[in-house]
């Protein structure tokens, strides 16, 4: 099996971790990692990391997310989305006029407090177990961003929109606080997820060809590391060169037009051998690996 990205394209009411155990078993392997938690609720990209690129998560996670989102004007629920119970009502709803700009105002940086029923750690233990038995969970505000946010349909009470943003953001919470910014409150009703930095949820399995694909035809979908961080620049080396960063060495090339400090992947002969660091730049650029990445056999 080789190391890479596999996409898989998470149906409703099956948690990413089942996605996750699933691909374990369908593949024979037990390194496989995700790209950002799925609610049961949510569908869409879930990018799965195999092997070796368990190691590309803290590179990839911070990557940009898009998401469509339908969501229910005049009804409050506690988990802010249609698996809660319902908390408020308000028959009083606002005119499709009035939902574009409110939308519009969400644009940017943004804070939000993420809700009490979520997989956060608050004193030691996950947000929602404590939420659910009762107690108070109070999280801390955090700031998220929004970098493009489109209303695509509106039937009151209902409407849909389609958001880029940044790690860390709740979705349904967007929705409720748009649905209190409208005075009337609001829930998430349906959420897929379109995609994850580069990657496509149209490139996605379904978890059934997952289980019914055999090992090659599975493999032939893997995303080999080497494709796998399109926004990091590339640098080529030789067998002997991989060799020296595999081991923890310094690399020494000419400065070109490296800048101090920044990330590069490094390639060998079509494998990602690794991410390093720019260390200097004078007289010459010295690469420093901060992340290696065994040769495939």
């Amino acid at each position: 099996m080789i190391s890479g990205i596999l996409l898989i394209d998470k149906p409703e009411g099956v948690t990413s971790f089942e996605v996750v155990r699933r691909a374990r078993k369908a593949l024979g392997i037990r390194k496989v990692g995700h790209l950002g938690t799925l609610d049961p609720m949510a569908t869409g990209l879930l990018p799965l990391c195999l092997l070796e690129a368990t190691k590309l998560v803290p590179y990839l996670m911070p990557e940009a997310k898009v998401y469509r989102a339908r969501v229910r004007l005049g009804v409050a629920t506690d988990t802010q989305d249609a698996y809660g119970e319902v908390v408020a009502r308000c028959e009083t709803l606002p005119t499709p006029a009035q939902i574009y700009p409110a939308a519009a105002a969400f644009l940017g940086e943004v804070t939000q407090i993420p809700p009490m029923y979520s997989a956060l750690h608050f004193q030691g233990e996950r947000a929602y177990r404590r939420a659910r038995r009762g107690e108070t969970v109070d999280l801390p505000p955090r700031t998220v961003t929004i970098y493009a946010l489109s209303v695509d349909e509106v039937a009151i009470p209902e409407f849909t929109l389609t958001v880029k943003c940044s790690q860390g953001t709740y979705v349904r919470t967007l929705a409720k606080d748009l649905g209190d910014a409208l005075g009337c409150g609001a829930h998430l009703t349906a959420l897929r997820r379109l995609a994850v930095g580069a990657l496509r949820v149209e490139e996605a399995l379904t978890l059934a060809a997952l289980a019914e694909l055999g090992r090659e035809e599975l493999e032939q979908r893997i995303i080999p590391m080497a494709r796998c961080l399109p926004g990091m620049r590339p640098v080529e080396v030789g067998l002997a060169e991989a060799r020296q960063l595999r081991q923890g060495q310094l690399l020494v090339r000419p400065a070109d037009d490296f800048k101090d400090g920044e990330q590069v992947q490094v390639l060998s002969d079509a494998e990602l051998v690794a991410v390093a660091q720019v260390k200097s730049l004078t007289p010459q650029a010295v690469l420093a690996p901060v992340r290696v990445f065994a040769a495939s056999e």
